[in-house]
């Protein structure tokens, strides 16, 4: 039984992997497609080679609570050439939250450095999404690896992290 349970756990692994899609950064809106230029950029000022994205770099969500797609683009998994650290170091990985405006535009809301992030539930009252962020000590007073969370309402309104 413990062999068959195995076995079926590996054919459905390998057809999820199948229908996985390759990373292409076409697939989203020009805002977002903006963000994911950064890291080419990035790149290409570090003699760093290609860019490789990786299949969960966007996540597409509804942030604000109206219905319409919202963006938070994380950059920890992307790789530029056989480099490790160009989008991470030791105050976490860069990462954009980009909303979606009634328009159909999109705005970036969030360009900044993150260890971690989880999206908190319930929603606020008007809907809108809270997001944990756990920062680089220094972001409470601290330094390098003290805890330093924050939580911040997402809405169309920009938003930044200051140390003091």
């Amino acid at each position: 039984m413990r062999h068959l349970m195995l076995l079926l756990a590996l054919i459905a692994s390998a057809a999820r992997a199948e229908d996985a899609k390759p990373f292409n950064p076409s697939d989203y809106p020009p805002g977002v497609q903006q963000a994911l230029r950064y890291a080419n950029e990035e790149c290409t000022s570090q003699d760093g080679g290609a860019v490789r994205f990786a299949p969960d770099t966007v996540r597409r969500t509804d942030l604000t609570g109206d219905g319409r797609d919202d963006y938070i683009v994380d950059f920890s998994d992307t790789k530029c050439g056989d480099r490790e650290t160009t989008y991470c170091g030791t105050g976490g990985c860069d990462m954009n939250i980009l909303v979606t405006l009634p328009d159909g535009s999109v705005r970036k809301v969030f360009d900044g450095r993150v260890l971690s992030y989880r999206i908190m539930t319930p929603r606020t009252k008007r809907g809108s999404a809270r997001v944990r962020f756990d920062l680089h000590g220094s972001f409470c007073g601290g330094f390098g690896p003290q805890a330093c969370v924050k939580t911040q309402t997402i809405t169309a309104t920009p938003f930044a992290f200051k140390q003091p």
